[in-house]
């Protein structure tokens, strides 16, 4: 059935196109144009719906002004399949859509996927565990893989595992397109009730937003072996801490948190001695500050991926088995570095947590995630909870500017990554942050960049503190306490800002330079100026970027984060920036 009003296009390659726009009309019907002759648009009618309802099984690739491109892949679907969508409804969404007719052979993959989830089971038998399947040609379909069978005990026809090969198991059958629903069960881990407070000890009231309630209850699943263990996606600023919490409430076991800074710990243990009935000694930092263990214990990735040499061996991957952990939370999973997934591959009997904004990583391994920490568990849109006014609301702009002539022939003359830092790197970017400072006179305002001597030579010219890997902890947070009073209005930060630090009154961010068009970077960054602001004002998130260049050509891939957020993102000039006001701060 042909539909020429509706948005979509469904490719048999499993991409989906999507029309973002469609053509004005004038009195007679025909398409309407500006005073320059081009045509004018407005938004296609369905475009926003058509987004929120993609989103939940396929994945933003590209999004030009007019045209988003999206993929559907077997850990998208899989994904989908977790929070309970059917393939009969993923169908229903894409021809509901469409344009034109779906291609059938993109259902019958989609079937096919959904139908693979849950196909193969890890069971408790007694004291065995068993990979078991309702489909007996599943499992001899599987066995026959020898890296499988190598894996696992083959008595009388059925296939048992040891406890520690679990995770390998998962990992394996995941590279052959079968993802395990693992029911196995979990250690209880050592008893260790962590009570929530209904007033916080600084004094406010604290209790759960009902998205957080939600969000912990369909994590652990009332105690069954059909939680336990995945991942929870929430915007930054939308307090998955205080998901976590919840968590470590409901389970009631020693607990390990992995996050990716040592500010981050700190700030992870203040939440726990504010919100909870814990008292301090029973919260312990284990960082290169000091090594102490306690019932709920923080530590970093980059602390437990140490090691003395490339070749010699991780000495704290022992912090793991120490104590007789009940859960183990991954704070900012899509962070999670590559040699972690070997000992959680070891850890498949504790409960695991992963907490995040954004399930993209950008070395592609999502698999990793899913069959290691576990599927996603609970999701929700950023603009619902802006909408909500559970996050602040807030506008994306892109100001472009040419880069400065003295540094068009190095630009010319270097090769792919060369062009990329002199783009970022555009003197004439100075200019434009001063501009906009001075649009925002009151704001509190983040500016953060990839390279630590333009960051350092900004900071000069602006007056204004930096912070970047080398600040010692302590200063970094006398810097962030300043910030938080106002006491220092402008504060310039280095990569060290992406992660895991709470300034809930910062309000405008102004990105100088970033990585590689990296999407979970983006989130970071501007998740930056998401929290509610106390007067319940929104935020602007700016980024400046070099117009025609490298700069540009990653800046669109990490517009596509913003983009299937559901943010719109505004493409000006660096003129535009001397019109009034009013025009820029909505």
């Amino acid at each position: 059935m042909i539909r020429p009003d509706n948005p979509l296009i469904v490719q048999g390659d499993r991409s989906l196109m999507l029309h973002t726009v469609v053509a004005v009309l004038d009195e007679k019907g025909r398409a309407a144009k500006d005073e320059q002759g081009r045509p004018l648009t407005q938004e296609h009618p369905r475009f926003a719906e058509a987004r929120d309802r993609l989103a939940a099984f396929a994945e933003l690739e590209k999004s030009p002004d007019y045209l988003h491109t999206y993929r559907i892949t077997p850990v998208s679907i899989w994904n989908a399949a977790a929070l309970g969508l059917t393939a009969a409804e993923i169908q229903a969404t894409l021809e509901d859509l469409a344009c034109v007719p779906v291609p059938r052979n993109v259902l019958e993959e989609i079937k096919g996927w959904i139908g693979r989830y849950g196909l193969l089971r890890i069971e408790r038998r007694e004291s065995r565990f068993e990979l078991v399947s309702d489909d007996p040609n599943a499992l001899k379909e599987v066995l026959g893989h020898r890296s499988i069978r190598e894996l696992l005990q083959i008595e009388d026809g059925r296939a048992f595992l040891d406890e520690l090969t679990r995770g390998s198991i998962k990992q394996s059958l995941i590279k052959i397109g079968y993802p395990v629903d693992d029911r196995g069960g979990y250690l209880e881990g050592d008893p260790f009730q962590i009570p929530l407070r209904e007033t916080a000890r600084s004094g406010r009231p604290f209790g759960l937003r009902p998205y957080q309630l939600a969000a912990a209850q369909a994590f652990h699943a009332g105690g069954s072996v059909l939680g336990g263990s995945g991942v929870v996606v929430l915007p930054c600023g939308a307090g998955k801490t205080v998901v976590g919490l919840a968590v470590m409430n409901l389970v009631g076991t020693k607990t390990l948190i992995l996050t990716t800074n040592t500010v981050a710990v700190r700030q992870w243990r203040e939440e726990l001695l504010d919100k909870t009935g814990l008292a301090p000694e029973d919260v312990a930092e284990y960082t290169g500050d000091g090594k102490q263990v306690a019932p709920v214990t923080i530590s970093t990735y980059q602390m437990l991926t140490w090691r003395r040499t490339k070749t010699a061996e991780f000495e704290h991957f022992a912090l793991f088995s120490r104590e007789n952990w009940g859960l183990v939370v991954y704070d900012e999973v899509h962070l999670l570095p590559a040699p972690i997934f070997r000992v959680t591959a070891e850890l498949q009997a504790r409960r695991r947590l992963g907490l995040t904004a954004t399930l993209v990583r950008e070395d592609g391994k999502e698999d990793e995630v899913f069959c290691l920490i576990g599927p996603k568990r609970y999701d929700v849109p950023w603009k619902v909870l802006e909408e909500k006014g559970f996050i602040a609301e807030a506008r994306c702009v892109e100001v472009r500017v040419p880069l400065d002539p003295n540094w068009k022939s190095q630009y010319a003359f270097a090769d792919a990554r060369g062009k990329f830092r002199v783009a970022s790197e555009n003197p004439l970017k100075t200019a434009v942050v001063e501009r906009i400072l001075a649009r925002h006179p009151e704001a509190h305002v983040l500016i953060i960049g990839q390279y630590i001597e333009q960051l350092e030579a900004l900071a000069r010219h602006l007056k204004a503190p930096l912070i970047t890997g080398k600040t010692p902890t302590p200063d970094r947070e006398k810097l962030y306490s300043a910030f938080k009073s106002g006491a220092v209005p402008v504060l310039v930060v280095s990569k060290v800002g992406n992660f895991a630090i709470d300034l809930p009154d910062a309000n405008v961010a102004i990105q100088i330079s970033g990585t590689f068009g990296s999407r979970q970077e983006e989130a970071q960054r501007l998740g930056r100026v998401l929290r509610p602001k106390s007067d319940g004002s929104g935020a602007v998130f700016y980024s400046i970027v070099t117009l025609g260049s490298r700069d540009q050509e990653f800046a669109q891939r990490r517009q596509l984060f913003l983009t299937e957020q559901g943010y719109t993102y505004e493409i000006m000039d660096a003129s535009a920036l001397d019109a009034p006001r009013e025009t820029l701060a909505r």
